[in-house]
């Protein structure tokens, strides 16, 4: 396969592709990004009672 098919076959592909509008980008960028804030806080939240814990029995 040439690099000019496969230009022109990933040309064809993508016009069949549904693509999102300006407020649903918008949107899912919003829930992508509060998602990894919540996710970012509980992980440092459980990271800082483990710490707590272990330096209850470690020290």
């Amino acid at each position: 396969m040439s690099l000019i098919t496969y230009l022109k076959d990933t040309n064809a592909e993508l016009k069949h592709v549904s693509w999102p509008t300006r407020s649903q980008a918008i949107a899912f960028t919003v829930v992508v990004v509060l998602i990894s804030v919540f996710v970012s806080f509980f992980l440092g939240f459980f990271d800082y009672l483990l710490k707590l814990v272990l330096e209850k029995f470690v020290i």
